[in-house]
């Protein structure tokens, strides 16, 4: 993209670029990765053109401008590649490697369930998910009911079982405000006033069990939303779910929440949102395109979401909506219809990491964090660029020429 170009182009060339190696006398990294590009994505947007990134014990030492280096340690030549962040997407249902995710549906809300039941690790779909630079997961519960469940945080590992590759469990709450739970028959569910009611009252049960200091077995991961300790990402489209999600999560009670989705024409409440403080996880439809129609024109939703001041503002692909792998293309097309296409890079990097208080071990690359890193053959956001290289915490899990094109 010419854009995202231009933009990097001109971050690499402004002044000082960023910390220096470390001191000769402190141990050879295990691994070195010169590339035509790093996107760090950190704090100070620092670009390296061209670059390097070391890594040890699975962890990112040093990143930094090219510079000698001891002839024992291992480097990666890729002098084509840009290095990036493995993406985030907090909206994904592949955990299982098909659409047999937990949906339960009998009764309106199901605090007590967790999506780890059914995960299977390293399955097809999340392999495809590796192969397209997708690092880390949020599996969840499907959207049927008001609480649906408790999902997990976990990396995209093509070879691994459960202890080595999840990050959390559960990783947080998924809720479904509007859009998908609304029920049919006579109970409250029929309508949205009735949904609110269950969610306040359900909200209400875990907030008193907390002023007592009681845990109730089936409330207890509602208890730690409530006392900020998992964060809780909301479903939910059109503006007044947009509303009706803010108000109550963020405004009322104060929670880590992410509004997901946003979609139709929830982006006329963006500014609402952004006053609030509250990230949206926006996706699989980034523009408005049912009332365009009526409106004579497409608006480019994410593009709107950013110019309103939502903080940490991320992309998702409700995966197996859109496939997992094509999570990069949500920014192609966010950045095609008017946002701009850096802020579209972080949006599927570091912002899901903040978003979800995760970024103190992934989402940019800096010294301590994961070395989970992508070496794309160009700029990632470009449906151009094939993915050629693929570390989780230093461990080389995707190679295109070992592997073969996967997609």
């Amino acid at each position: 993209m010419v854009a995202l170009s231009l933009a990097l182009n001109v971050l690499a060339a402004a002044g000082p670029l960023g910390e220096q190696p470390p001191a000769q006398a402190q141990p050879a990294p295990d691994l070195v990765l010169r590339c035509a590009k790093v996107l760090t994505m950190d704090a100070q947007d620092r670009v390296f053109s061209p670059g390097m990134v070391a890594i040890s014990d699975g962890k990112i030492a040093w990143v930094g401008p090219c510079r000698e280096l001891p002839a024992e340690v291992r480097v990666i030549d890729a002098p084509e590649s840009w290095a990036s962040p493995g993406m985030i997407d907090l909206h994904s249902h592949v955990q299982t490697g098909s659409w047999g995710d937990i949906n339960d549906m009998v009764l309106p809300t199901n605090a007590e369930l967790r999506a780890s039941a059914g995960y299977v690790p390293s399955n097809r779909l999340v392999r495809q998910a590796l192969a397209g630079g997708v690092t880390t997961l949020f599996g969840i519960p499907g959207s049927g009911t008001s609480i649906s469940g408790f999902g997990l945080l976990y990396k995209t590992r093509d070879d691994s079982d459960y202890a080595g590759t999840v990050i959390a469990d559960p990783g947080g709450m998924k809720v479904a405000q509007s859009h998908n739970p609304e029920r049919r028959g006579g109970d409250l569910g029929l309508t949205r006033a009735g949904l609110y009611w269950i969610l306040q009252r359900e909200v209400a049960r875990a907030r008193a069990l907390n002023e007592l200091g009681e845990s109730d077995p089936r409330l207890a991961g509602l208890q730690a939303v409530l006392r900020g300790e998992l964060p809780v990402l909301i479903h939910c489209a059109g503006n007044d779910g947009a509303e009706k999600t803010v108000r109550m999560w963020r405004i009322e009670n104060s929670t880590r929440s992410v509004l997901s989705h946003g979609s139709f024409d929830g982006w006329h409440v963006a500014k609402f949102v952004a006053d609030a403080g509250m990230p949206v996880n926006h996706g699989p439809r980034t523009m408005n395109w049912i009332l365009g129609y009526a409106e004579g024109r497409i608006v480019g939703t994410a593009a709107a979401y950013v110019a309103a001041g939502v903080p940490d503002f991320s992309l998702n692909t409700d995966a197996g909506v859109i496939p997992q792998e094509e999570l990069f293309l949500q920014g192609s097309m966010s950045a095609r219809l008017g946002a701009d296409a850096y802020q579209m890079l972080k949006a599927v990097t570091i912002h899901p990491a903040r978003a979800f208080g995760i970024d103190d071990r992934i989402g940019s690359l800096e010294p301590g964090k994961d070395a989970d890193v992508v070496l794309f053959r160009g700029d990632p956001l470009d449906p151009r660029s094939c993915v050629d290289l693929v570390l989780i915490e230093g461990t080389i899990e995707y190679d295109r020429r070992r592997d073969g094109q996967r997609f």
